[in-house]
């Protein structure tokens, strides 16, 4: 009788064994081919929300730090128009960006502008984060996700106000890491971008 376990005791070893090195290889080879997947997806591009009712979602539960958001409305107002949003969540070491394009009244641009000018800590015209970031005492800010076209770049009708840039790259690799937020206001179409970077 003893013999008898002995012999079962190791033939059931080998198929507990057998099954969970199968339990395990199906695990990978489903896990191995999620991030596969996500590694060759376009996450890398933004995606253009034109459905107003995500606003809120992202603003109050998507955005990883809702300091640097503080500037941006509470929710769209009611009186703009041609709204348009670009948010990115970004993936493994890419980074992650958020921005709303709006019309506003006039008068109401105005009072924008001067309110954002009073609090910038830095201030551009036209141009996108690379220009920015190469500019003496320059700081990285944003691209244009939210333009009609692809040209990622600010024209020269926006003035780009940084309210605020961190640095948390390492000792001789500037900006490796870091986050900014600001406001890119167009007078003359009478538009106000508020835009977030994380990378």
């Amino acid at each position: 009788m003893k013999r008898c376990l002995r012999r079962a005791m190791p033939k059931h070893f080998v198929q507990v064994a057998m099954i969970v090195l199968f339990s395990l290889g199906s695990l990978g080879i489903v896990g191995g081919s999620f991030f596969l997947r996500k590694a060759f997806s376009n996450t890398t591009e933004a995606e253009i929300i034109t459905d107003t009712t995500r606003y809120k979602e992202i603003r109050n539960q998507l955005w990883s730090d809702p300091d640097q958001l503080k500037h941006f409305p509470n929710q769209i107002p009611t009186d703009a128009k041609s709204v348009r949003i670009a948010y990115s969540p970004g993936f493994l070491q890419g980074g992650s960006y958020f921005q709303i394009r709006l019309k506003q009244p006039p008068e109401k641009i105005k009072k924008l502008l001067s309110q954002y000018r009073n609090n910038a800590k830095h201030k551009y015209r036209g141009g996108d984060t690379n220009d920015h970031m190469n500019e003496p005492n320059g700081v990285p800010t944003t691209f244009f996700y939210t333009s009609n076209s692809h040209t990622e770049t600010f024209p020269d009708t926006y003035e780009i106000l940084v309210l605020h840039a961190t640095d948390r790259g390492r000792s001789g690799f500037k900006w490796n890491h870091g986050d900014s937020y600001g406001v890119a206001i167009n007078s003359s179409t009478s538009e106000i971008i508020y835009w977030a970077e994380q990378w």
